[in-house]
């Protein structure tokens, strides 16, 4: 069964940053572009940014401030935040993209003073 485990989240100040890691299960990850959603309370999931199977990022306009990153090899991917903002709190999580069906537990981020 398609796993992803989550890890690095916290509190943090504004303008701090925060480095969150994904495990994925290895049958998929080193198949699959992978990415990082997010979910802020009251809202739908969302995208935060991807990363193609060879390692190409991409991002959106939510995470001009991020940087993604991956290891096939150990099936881990990053997300490298600075700048935080209290726009970016949220649950973080990773999955395939397109998403499969299958969520970790997320990690939680939260920017505060």
């Amino acid at each position: 069964q398609v796993q992803f485990v989550e890890s690095g989240g916290g509190l943090v100040q504004p303008g701090g940053s925060l480095t969150l890691t994904c495990v994925g299960s290895s049958d998929i990850f080193g198949v699959s572009d992978m990415a990082w959603y997010r979910q802020s309370p009251g809202k739908e999931r969302e995208l935060v940014a991807r990363i193609s199977v060879d390692g190409r990022p991409h991002y959106t306009a939510r995470s001009g401030r991020f940087t993604i990153r991956r290891h096939n090899t150990n099936s881990t991917m990053f997300l490298y935040m600075g700048g935080m903002a209290s726009v970016d709190t949220a649950v973080y999580y990773c999955n395939t993209y397109p998403a499969a069906p299958y969520w970790g537990q997320g990690t939680q981020v939260t920017v505060s003073s």
